[in-house]
């Protein structure tokens, strides 16, 4: 059992209470190991730190920033078998998936360091007589990485690589459901790289403790969150008492259109892969299906079989497609939107819960597939985040247009289809960040992956998520 401890100024510390978070294992319920139950006075040190060490960084050349990173990318890779089995299980995640977001993680911080050249400014015209003007973008100073139990590893150094390229010092939150990763990862930086202490701290904890502490306090200056659109709301509130910059990136409820002219075979595949990927645990997911209706039939037989074709199981088989939920709260909150959904008139087309699962006691969550006709109903307007899939049948594509752009979310959206005016349109009228047409999920590290409405704010990725690290100077110099 793993013993990890908070990285404070470049130190593995305990919390100052000694209590600890336990992290149990969702395919068998073993103690995986445990880290810090933080309290104010830890977060309160590591601000401190953070602030300390942030004035002489940013004082390093940029270049000689991302060389810092790629030394912890190389070691993400020496470990990278290591930290992709601890992932598996604290997450349930399969060990095939868990080793794909240990080598985007250390993607992340190549990308990072290979921006350092690509910090710029503008030089702007002035209306005054020798006079030069120019727009210069610097670092925030202390920031704040609040991240998700999806993708914690790759959350993480999506963040700590830009901001630390920029110039910033970061606090890493991880989170308590799936923090070991994150916190072994802290464990390597702090025994093994040579990263100037307190430019990069890790420290556990509630979010009602930990995570306020650190967005409440003045020395923060940026927060990025990535979670649940409820905990996005408390932080941007939060902040909001001292004008704290906040980026979110929030919930997801993806509409995935197929109309008539679609290749059926390639939409099928790209929606069993884009909904039941990670148990379904991802933003960016297929949520829900709008199908015309003179392939629904076919479509909806086609899903039917492919689907029946996921092995659920042990997650450290690499034959395993999809192994148990993250917890059991997860698996109660979907049992009761499948339930009010067929109160509201859902039909169940294929349900595998099996009589035996894999394990008595792990968290096991099977493909279901439900058939609504109302674009209210509670699967089709709620994030599911698990492997629930609700199809519903539309006339044409104006409906299928209305339909996905009746939801308070705006993160991705699907549309299959060889229509290039169905594409355009989409492309101009759907209300969401992001746009998949005729492939699966899976945004690029050098492109935008940003929402709109309840979605979130700001954006991570590319080189606008390097410039939200970055605040924009105006200098005005009169040489006359």
């Amino acid at each position: 059992m793993l013993q990890l401890n908070n990285m404070i100024d470049g130190k593995l510390i305990p919390s100052e209470s000694g209590e600890r978070i336990e992290v149990y294992n969702p395919f068998n319920q073993e103690l995986v190991g445990t880290v810090p139950k933080s309290t104010k006075k830890d977060v309160d040190d590591a601000l401190c730190s953070s602030k300390r060490a942030q004035k002489e960084w940013a004082k390093i050349p940029a270049q000689r920033r991302g060389e810092y990173l790629l030394e912890i990318a190389e070691l993400i890779n020496k470990h990278k078998e290591e930290l992709a089995v601890l992932l598996t299980s604290e997450h349930g995640k399969t060990i095939v998936q868990a080793r794909a977001e240990v080598e985007g993680a250390r993607g992340f911080l190549c990308y990072a360091a290979e921006s350092a050249r690509r910090i710029e400014g503008e030089i702007l015209t002035s209306e005054l007589e020798c006079e030069q003007t120019w727009i210069q973008r610097v670092p925030y100073g202390v920031t704040v990485g609040i991240v998700a139990w999806n993708f914690p590893l790759a959350l993480t150094t999506r963040k700590f690589g830009n901001a630390l390229v920029c110039g910033n010092s970061m606090i890493i939150k991880p989170p308590s459901e799936t923090p070991l990763t994150v916190m072994r990862l802290a464990e390597i930086i702090s025994q093994e790289s040579s990263l100037p202490s307190g430019v990069l701290n890790f420290i556990t904890g509630s979010g009602r403790v930990v995570g306020d502490a650190l967005v409440r306090n003045d020395t923060t200056r940026l927060v990025t969150l990535t979670g649940s659109t409820g905990a996005g709301i408390e932080v941007f509130r939060t902040a909001a008492e001292h004008c704290v910059e906040v980026h979110l990136e929030l919930g997801g409820k993806a509409p995935f259109i197929v109309m008539n002219d679609a290749d059926i075979d390639k939409a099928v595949k790209a929606a069993v892969i884009s909904r039941f990927s990670n148990c379904g645990q991802i933003c960016t997911c297929n949520e829900r299906m709008y199908i015309h209706e003179e392939v629904y039939d076919q479509f909806v037989e086609k899903l039917i079989a492919e689907t029946k074709k996921i092995i659920v199981g042990d997650p450290m088989d690499e034959n395993t497609f999809m192994g148990p939920k993250v917890n059991k709260a997860e698996i109660e909150k979907i049992s009761q939107m499948v339930d009010l959904s067929l109160q509201q008139g859902g039909k169940i087309l294929l349900d595998m819960t099996p009589e035996k699962k894999p394990t008595e006691n792990g968290n096991w969550l099977y493909p279901c597939i439900v058939e609504v006709e109302d674009n209210k109903n509670e699967l089709i307007q709620n994030e599911v985040f698990g492997p629930v899939l609700p199809v519903m049948k539309v006339k044409d594509f104006d409906q299928a247009l209305e339909f996905a752009n009746d939801c308070e979310y705006g993160l991705s959206a699907y549309l299959f289809t060889n229509n290039a005016k169905y594409i355009m349109r989409a492309v101009n009228e759907l209300e969401f960040g992001e746009v998949y047409t005729n492939r699966e999920n899976g945004e690029l590290i050098n492109a935008f992956h940003n929402g709109f409405k309840l979605s979130g704010t700001g954006g991570e990725d590319g080189k606008y998520g390097l410039e939200g690290y970055l605040q924009k100077k105006t200098v005005y110099m009169n040489y006359k």
